[in-house]
């Protein structure tokens, strides 16, 4: 599987600047002849959470819709980082997957809401964790905050997860977890994790990128800067059964001691 990470910067408060540089930038990345796109977190509008209700997508659209039609029009698996997305009367932080046809394959909503950022009082959280299929693989789908919660991780694994996409805005000084957590995450799960992280400045908060795949022993196999890029990696699904043949991590779990 070839995976593309779409590092960009993001508009604050522009969902029609974002979604044009979005498009722009994934036009780009289908150069490369990906199998799967991901974007990151909250590209339509950033954080701009006092007015988020106004800008938000309604129902995914049109940020989300649009790289529906881009995941048709160019034969390739799309996971839409996460929009701002209104469905009635609530907005939520949701990330869309759509397949090489542009069918919607699922969508997940964030479940674990930022409290540093006050997330909780304009989004919404999700409650549903998303395992889907992509290519025949078993792919499930965190965003952000999420990743400092190993159960949510862990549970996506134990359902038969193979990959672990993350899409995130990560800012400094938190670099060191951001690189620690998603290897834990690969290492305890014995899975590929595929982390995409926003770039520039907003506000006070500066987003410091690093991107990366890692693979199921902790290994990174890309991993970004701090700019605007696109990154690609190749990974051997092969490798997740090799790992948990060698490290039988999960057929020594003892379940009942954990309650």
């Amino acid at each position: 599987m070839r995976i593309a990470l779409i590092q960009m910067d993001i508009a604050y408060g522009d969902p029609a600047a974002n979604l044009a540089h979005a498009r722009s930038v994934v036009e780009k990345a289908i150069k490369d002849k990906p199998d799967v796109i991901i974007l990151p977190e909250m590209w339509n509008t950033s954080y701009a959470l006092k007015n988020v209700f106004e800008l938000a997508d309604d129902h995914g659209v049109p940020s989300a819709k649009a790289m529906q039609e881009l995941a048709r029009e160019h034969n390739v698996n799309i996971i839409a980082g996460s929009v701002a997305d209104r469905r009635e009367d609530k907005v939520y932080n949701t990330s869309y997957i759509f397949n090489r046809q542009g069918e919607e394959v699922t969508s997940y909503s964030k479940i674990h809401l930022f409290g540093l950022m006050q997330e909780g009082e304009y989004l919404v959280r999700g409650n549903t964790r998303a395992l889907f299929t992509l290519e025949g693989i078993s792919c499930g789908v965190i965003i952000c905050y999420d990743l400092r919660f190993p159960e949510l991780s862990r549970a996506l694994a134990l359902a038969g997860m193979k990959v672990l996409f993350v899409p995130a805005q990560w800012p400094h000084p938190r670099m060191h977890p951001w690189r620690t957590l998603l290897q834990a995450r690969a290492i305890e799960n014995q899975v590929f994790v595929a982390a995409v992280n926003r770039v520039g400045k907003e506000g006070k908060a500066e987003f410091f990128g690093h991107s990366m795949v890692v693979d199921p022993l902790g290994e990174i196999i890309v991993e970004g800067e701090e700019k605007e890029q696109i990154l690609i990696a190749d990974i051997d699904l092969t490798l997740v059964e090799k790992v948990r043949t060698r490290m039988t991590c999960f057929s020594d779990r003892i379940p009942e001691a954990y309650l």
